[in-house]
């Protein structure tokens, strides 16, 4: 018999989709169990459950009587965040929400002032932060193998996900750029941006950025693309001593010196197939998170890191439509 604590209950919360990850993630882990799902179409919930050896709900006042739950996660559709999360929080139950946070600021603060209230455990999936690249790359920086930052660029498209929301490209996907620029080079205090609507309002994005460390940046992020393609996702961080580039997220990573002409590479080994996987970041991820959960301590990555990357990108739309440099601070 194990001495340890036992294994934290965990129900999720839209199960379909990228939710997918979130059950084979808690049904496999030796310190969770998956005590039910809850999805919004009866009979698919039930198979769903029944496949997954657990409970399947479709009313989340009958979830939480019945499931007892010590961690819920949400990965509903993008656009239906809001209400049942705004639920949840007013239990106090830690909660793990995915990306983004919500559409509208005024949600968002709301969504926050109910975590605060009920002194909620309230995490968001930005888990681009646990890719081996961008580890290595956050390491170079604090080890100062990069120097002082002095620009960093991202480029990340694909094909268009739209909705009822306009600009979900900026919203919904370069969040995740939002997320890791900061996390990288610190605040972004002003933004100047251009877009094309191709496919959707502002389906193709430009931006110029100024950091408040005195660096500056640059971010294109398209729905007119294909994740098809090779080197859909590039991230390069240039600072007074060397570069770093972390290529398709998980693939590959990069370092170079100041006046080296040799440049040290990280591939994922042949049998390290977590390494390569972009599921398994959000692995890595889970394993931080309930080590914090455990601990006490707050989460690895707030929600607030989700409001603001939603506040970078209003300030995005508001300077695409002023035709004016936005300030972020």
């Amino acid at each position: 018999m194990s001495d340890g604590p036992p294994p934290l209950r965990v129900v999720v919360v839209g199960p379909g989709g990228w939710g997918q990850q979130h059950t084979r993630v808690f049904a496999g882990r030796p310190d969770t169990s998956l005590a039910g799902i809850v999805g919004r179409d009866a009979s698919r919930t039930t198979a769903r459950a029944a496949d997954l050896g657990t409970t399947g709900y479709t009313d989340l006042d009958r979830m939480l009587d019945e499931a007892r739950p010590d961690l819920i996660t949400v990965s509903l559709p993008n656009e239906e965040h809001f209400e049942p999360t705004l639920r949840l929080l007013e239990t106090g139950i830690p909660l793990l929400v995915e990306k983004p946070l919500v559409f509208d600021l005024d949600e968002a603060d709301a969504l926050l002032a109910a975590a605060a209230a009920s002194a909620s455990f309230f995490a968001i999936d930005f888990n681009h932060r646990y890719a081996e690249p961008v580890q290595r790359t956050r390491r170079a920086l604090d080890e100062g193998r990069i120097g002082d930052p002095v620009f960093a660029t991202w480029r990340f498209g694909g094909e268009p996900n739209l909705g009822a929301t306009p600009h979900k490209n900026l919203i919904e996907t370069q969040c995740h750029a939002f997320d890791m620029l900061e996390h990288l080079l610190g605040p972004i205090s002003s933004v100047v941006s251009q877009s094309a609507s191709f496919s959707g309002t502002g389906s193709t994005v430009a931006l110029a950025l100024s950091f408040a460390n005195g660096a500056v940046g640059t971010l294109l992020g398209s729905y007119d693309s294909s994740y098809a393609y090779p080197g859909t996702h590039l991230l390069e961080v240039n600072g007074t001593s060397g570069r770093a580039v972390v290529v398709d997220t998980v693939q590959r990573f990069e370092l170079s010196r100041v006046g080296d002409t040799d440049t040290t590479v990280w591939q994922a080994g042949y049998f390290d197939d977590s390494a390569r996987s972009f599921a398994a970041t959000f692995d890595r991820y889970v394993d931080d998170l309930l080590r914090a959960l455990r601990a006490g301590s707050p989460p690895p990555v707030p929600a607030t890191a989700g409001r603001r990357a939603l506040f970078l990108a209003r300030c995005a739309i508001e300077s695409a439509e002023s035709g004016r440099r936005v300030a972020t601070t």
